[in-house]
Parts: structure tokens; sequence; C-alpha cells
């Protein structure tokens, strides 16, 4: 079957309705998703969106901006931060114009809560900026764009999976989708093409991340030759419930909870004096590994690894059953507890992915370091790098970049529209997809894929985690090569053709394998310690090499590795020191 649409958007979360929203005001849009829309990771961002609203205490965007630079390392493009905090303002009344049910204050206005790393006059003392809605934030986000992209007759592909991209010349004339209901491979044609998939934290063993985050975007379009930049740079969450990864909001130690170690004193103290369990989360999961490796930690058993508390219990049940709901109902459910009596055991988990397909400030993607573009091709969102979170990004941030370079992205695919034609697209296009997938059910004896994902996310995990060493992610790289050769054999065992979820699984085993094999190799190029990046063999930032971003291509069967340069325009690099 052929669709035509002026505009494709490929991912339901946050940037991609945003997206949706704005082109439909101009063409024919729609959006294709694996899963129902509601159900995409946006959801899952609990604790705020950032912006210098000054609702309860003085807030400049400037400030915003300088916290955003200096939490990412000096590695942030800082025109794309500035206009990041800038447009986050607007960007928040407008969610709350369509109808987002932000917490409120006293009088009515948006209510604001502390987080890791913002602060006021440039570092001085932590503020008030991360707007939120109890403890559901994105999930709000998502119900308010989807609500708004129904309104404005946005039509939805749900559970369709993307397979290619017609890319001709540079020219993206549309995509070749699975539709999982019948097993079906379909074209859509278009204009331009968004992608707005999400992260890949499924490589690593222990993530907060859903099923779903199988990098599947950036995977693809590295496949055609389109760069991925700044992979090195994986967030690990200092907060996830120890031995499964779900994420306890930062949201918590906004409100005043606090990290303690074994012999219940607080810690970060010593890491962090200034802005104490509110520095970025670089640093602190660091220090909970630091302390778990001086002994301090929680003992484990066999199933899970040393842990460290967050103690909240000082909060009242108050606080916590209105502004944390969902937190107190996560503890209840999978530990057993009430936070509002004892303290939460948690250890990091892999977060957030600061890196992916590199985009300019309208969302049009990268095709080399020099700024080449190509045409009809556009990213936002976790998947996609415009590099306002450099080496580290900075809490609510992610929700920020969500609605702001997804709204930018969306307007510059209604303006492109405009004017732009269709590209050329036939049947044949569809024919590689096609014999991809019969490869797997060629009737062969093959591999099943779920050990090789397994091994994948251990060796993730183990040598290319929190700390990393050039023997380690040499290591990985190894691993993960012999990973891609076994792939070759791998073969379904449903052999239906309707809703094949093991079909499905093999699919995304090649987008992470993909997507893995990049982040260690990037990881292993650069030399220094930098945000998210810590090296134990180069312990130091190093701006005179490394102040560049890394940017790893496919060519034929080699992969190929460039530098772009940083936009250092407003702030000078300095030591962080927090």
């Amino acid at each position: 079957m052929v669709h035509e649409y002026e505009a494709i958007i490929v991912g339901a979360g946050g940037a991609g309705l945003y997206a949706a929203l704005e082109a439909s005001k101009v063409g024919k849009t729609a959006v294709i998703s694996k899963l129902y829309p509601l159900r995409s990771h946006t959801g899952a961002a609990q604790g705020g969106i950032g912006a210098a609203l000054g609702n309860l205490e003085e807030d400049r965007p400037e400030w915003h901006a300088f916290d955003t630079i200096k939490g990412g390392d000096y590695l942030v493009d800082q025109n794309a931060a500035k206009i990041l905090v800038e447009e986050a303002v607007k960007a928040v009344y407008d969610l709350e114009n369509r109808g987002l049910p932000f917490s409120r204050t006293a009088e009515g206005k948006i209510d604001q809560r502390r987080f890791g790393g913002h602060t006021r006059n440039f570092g001085e003392a932590p503020v008030k900026r991360a707007c939120y809605a109890a403890d559901r934030t994105g999930h709000m986000i998502l119900q308010t764009l989807y609500q708004q992209c129904i309104k404005n007759n946005v039509l939805f592909f749900d559970e369709y999976f993307v397979l290619d991209v017609i890319l001709d010349q540079k020219k993206c004339s549309g995509i070749i989708a699975l539709e999982l209901k019948t097993g079906e491979v379909h074209i859509f044609k278009s204009k331009c093409v968004m992608f707005a998939t999400g992260g890949f934290g499924r490589i690593f063993k222990t993530t907060s991340n859903a099923y779903a985050n199988t990098g599947d975007g950036p995977a693809l379009l590295f496949r055609k030759g389109v760069p991925l930049m700044d992979m090195e740079f994986y967030q690990f969450h200092p907060t996830g419930i120890a031995g499964m990864g779900i994420l306890i909001t930062e949201g918590v130690r906004g409100e005043g909870g606090i990290l303690k170690n074994r012999k219940g004193e607080p810690f970060m103290k010593e890491y962090a004096p200034g802005l104490l369990d509110l520095a970025p989360r670089d640093l602190i999961s660091r220090a909970i590994l630091q302390e778990i490796r001086k002994g301090n930690g929680m003992r484990g058993d066999k199933k899970i690894d040393d842990y460290v508390m967050l103690d909240a219990s000082h909060l009242g049940k108050e606080v916590i059953y209105s502004k944390l709901p969902d937190i107190a109902e996560f503890c209840r459910t999978y530990l057993g507890i009430d936070p509002a009596e004892k303290p939460i055991p948690v250890q990091p988990t892999a977060h957030y992915a600061m890196g992916g397909i590199p985009t300019d400030l309208s969302g049009r993607v990268l095709s080399d370091a020099a700024g080449g573009i190509y045409d009809g091709l556009y990213a936002a969102g976790e998947c996609a790098c415009v590099s306002v979170h450099g080496a580290n990004r900075l809490g609510t941030n992610s929700l920020v970049d969500l609605i702001v370079f997804g709204k930018r992205a969306g307007t510059a695919i209604a303006d492109y529209i405009k004017h732009a034609d269709f590209g050329k697209i036939s049947e044949s296009d569809r024919e590689p997809s096609r014999q991809r997938l019969s490869v797997f059910f060629d009737g062969k004896k093959g591999l099943h894929g779920g050990k090789i994902r397994e091994e994948m996310r251990e060796v993730m995990m183990d040598k290319v985690g929190i700390y990393r060493n050039d023997a380690d992610i040499s290591k990985a790289i190894e691993t993960i090569g012999d990973l891609k050769e076994r792939y070759n054999e791998v073969r379904v065992e449903d052999k239906n053709k309707k809703f094949n979820t093991d079909l499905q699984d093999i699919l995304e085993l090649s987008n992470l394998l993909d997507v893995a094999q990049v982040t260690a190799l990037s990881a292993l190029q650069r030399t220094e310690t930098r945000g998210a990046h810590s090296r134990e063999d180069y312990k130091e930032r190093n701006d005179g090499e490394w102040l560049k971003h890394t940017m790893v291509s496919r060519d034929g069967d080699k992969l190929k590795i460039e530098f772009k340069s940083v936009d250092i325009s407003l702030f000078k690099p300095k030591p962080r020191i927090y």
C-alpha cells in the first residue's frame, strides 16, 4: 500500500507531537509510531520542565543558559542553549494555554521547584525553576499535545515499525514501514520526514528507559550514511530503584530529599559542597559509585549491586502524597515501602542520550561536520543532537528540548512544504525491506536474539558505563563486533506475520547493536573526562584537544570519524566546580 502525505513524523512523543501540530497548520500530516502515542516515553518524565518564569523567586533566562552550558561541561553549542532557555518560557505558557494542568501556587501561578544544577546569578545558589504537574509532567505534556493533534486532524498510524528511509542525492522522499498488525510493508511518500524516535537506553543492562527505546531513528539513518554526533555522552541518572532502574525523579531531591550512605550520613557535602544533593547528575552518579567503592554502600544481594539510600521521610506524608504521588506508588508497588516512612534504595541507572542525529537550529539533519544538510529530513528530541545538552544534560531540559526544538522543527517543516515538491519514490523502493524481512523467515535453523541482546547490555554496562578506560572500551567494541556477526544467524521462532513481536525484537536488536557500536567507538576516541564521559585513564578535561563534537558515519563497511567545532560565543570554558 502507498500513502501520500506532505509531512511524515516518525515518533509520537513530545517532540513528534509538537512538530506534527505545527506542520498540520499548513499541510496534510501523518505520525508513524510503533506504539500508541500515549505510551511514548515522554510520559515517563516525572519531575518538571525548566523555564525561568520567576514565579517564586527571581530568575532569568541567561542564568538558565549558564547552568545549561556549565552543566554540559562546555560542550553545549551556546547559541542553541540561548534559544532553548528563551523559548522555554513561551513554550511553558503555550502548554498552559493548551490545557496542561500544572501544579499551582496559592496565588494560582504555575508552581516551581528546585532541580539539580539550576542556580541563580550564575551559580550563586539553587533556584526554583522546574515547572511541574505533580510528578507526572511528561505524561501531562503527552496528553495535552495528543489532544491538540486530534483536534487539528493529524492522522496517526499506530503500531507501524519504520524499516527504511528513502534518500536520493540527500533528498528525503519518504519511508518504508512494517504494519505490525498485518505484517504488510507500506510506502509512505512525503515532501519531508522528521524523526522523533526517542532514546536508546536499552543498550545498557540497568536503565530507566522503556523496552521500546531501541535507537530506531539514529540506527536507521546511520545505516543510510547519516553521521551520529557525541554518542559517547550517555547520562546515568543517580536515583533509579536499586536492581530495577525504574526512575525516582530528581524532584524528590528538589523537594528536600537527601542521599545517605550505609552509616546514615549525607555524603554529597564531600563531592559538591555548594549544591549538595542538587548537583548535576553525572557528578552525583559518580559520587554514589565512589561511596560504594569506599565500602559505604548498603549491601546488595546476588541479584542487586550495592546501593545508597534516598531519604525523603522527613518531608512528611502531605508533601510526598501531594507533590510526589507517583513516586509514592512506585515505592509501594515495587519495594513494599512508603517513602514517607522509610528511605528508598537507589543506584545509578542509564537514563538519557546526549548524542544522536546532528541537526541545525531548525531541526534539519546535518550531513557532515561542515554543516551540509539533507533536503527534507528533520529530527528532534532525544534521538537528535542540536547540542543543547553537551556532555551532560541538565535536569528538566529534556522536556524543554522536546517542546522548543520539536516546535521549531515543526515550524520549519510547515515553511518547507509550502514550496517543496514530492521526491521520487516507487514500488521498487520497498523491495530491500521485503528482502531483509524474508531472511528471518527463510526456514533455516538460527539463533535466538535474546542471548545476543543480554550479552550486549552486560558488556555495555560493565565496560562503557559510568567509569571507562581504554582496555574496557576496546573489549566492548570487540564483543559487539562478535555479536553483530552472530546476529546474521538470527531467525524468527514465530512464523506468523501478524503482531509478530519476535520479528520486532530482532529488528530492534539490529538497531541496538549499531548504536552500541558507535557509542563505544566514540568513547574510545575521546581521551579525556568531560561530563558523563568519565575516563579512569584520562581523568582531566582537555579543552585544548577535545573541545569539539565527535561525528561518526558509515562509509561502506568502514566507520568514519570527523569532528565539529563547538560554539562558545557566550561563556568561555571554566573549571566545573560545585
